[in-house]
């Protein structure tokens, strides 16, 4: 339950939040389309309800007290979420929104060719797409959901596997004349790796028989980068096969010595455990559970 004793007006929060980011009641008075002596009757409503003083007056200018200034930034997200929420709404007035965090290279060649049937059965529903790379609080977000590469490792979520990698040592044509004899020759070239999977090269090594190695290599956030990286002669990557199916066919990019090995971690769709699933995060579940079974 929401307590109103110190819940605010709206004139009043966007007065305060105006300004803040604008110095004066004037400059705030044309920002909101007020008067001045609105905006300063708003500070001075805000200043006794919450009975203490937010501002600092410094001859022509407002400054707010330090306090203020915490206070303001809460305003101020807390601002932006109303806004975004009615975007939302404006965006499917009829239906439920999913906003969803995905890995960019996963949501680009694994699950955006799929979302066209997600949206032809569930038409009620908005999916909402932002790239997050790591874990993080879903109490403190607005998304529903995410996509996770790793190990069930993010605590406070639920888990439904996606799919695990396969990784391919590959390279450019140009750089690489013939597939390497053995796994000890990627010494001879240079190497790349995602920031984020720096054991990658080691357990590659360790799978081809050469275990105890950790070699150094060029770091790439992205495996788009580091793909084109490869393509365009920097070294020999490991890239999921899945992402490199059209690079491999076109010959853009060749194995560089072995058959694809198995990723340490896999791919889950996560969400917040301790929350009751929103309809349209239930579709989507539901959906995917179908499309992995088919």
């Amino acid at each position: 339950m929401i307590s109103r004793r110190y819940l605010p007006s709206m004139p009043s929060l966007l007065a305060l939040e105006a300004v803040d980011r604008l110095g004066s009641a004037s400059a705030a008075a044309d920002d909101l389309n007020l008067t001045q002596g609105a905006v300063s009757r708003q500070l001075q409503v805000l200043e006794g309800q919450l009975g203490l003083s937010l501002l600092i007056r410094d001859k022509h200018r407002l400054r707010l007290t330090p306090a203020a200034q915490d206070y303001c930034r809460e305003i101020r997200r807390a601002l932006q979420s109303l806004s975004q929420a009615s975007l939302t709404l404006r965006a499917n007035p009829n239906g439920g929104a999913l906003n969803l965090a995905i890995l960019p290279a996963f949501g680009m060649h694994w699950l955006a060719p799929r979302l066209a049937r997600f949206a032809a059965q569930h038409a009620e529903v908005t999916v909402n797409l932002s790239t997050r790379l790591k874990p993080f609080d879903f109490a403190i977000t607005n998304f529903d959901a995410a996509i996770h590469y790793g190990r069930q490792d993010w605590p406070g979520v639920a888990y439904l596997p996606l799919m695990q990698e396969d990784l391919l040592a590959v390279a450019a044509p140009g750089l690489l004349k013939a597939p390497l004899r053995e796994a000890n020759d990627i010494f001879s070239y240079p190497l790349l790796q995602l920031e984020s999977r720096t054991g990658d090269w080691g357990r590659w090594l360790a799978h081809h028989g050469a275990p105890g190695q950790r070699p150094a290599a060029m770091l790439f956030d992205q495996f788009a980068t580091m793909t084109q990286g490869a393509i365009h002669g920097l070294g020999i990557a490991l890239v999921p096969l899945f992402l490199i199916e059209r690079e491999l066919a076109e010959n853009r990019l060749v194995p560089a010595f072995g058959q694809p090995v198995k990723s340490l971690g896999s791919y889950f769709l996560v969400w917040p455990k301790d929350q009751p699933p929103r309809a349209p995060l239930t579709s989507f579940r539901s959906w995917l559970a179908t499309e992995l079974s088919a």
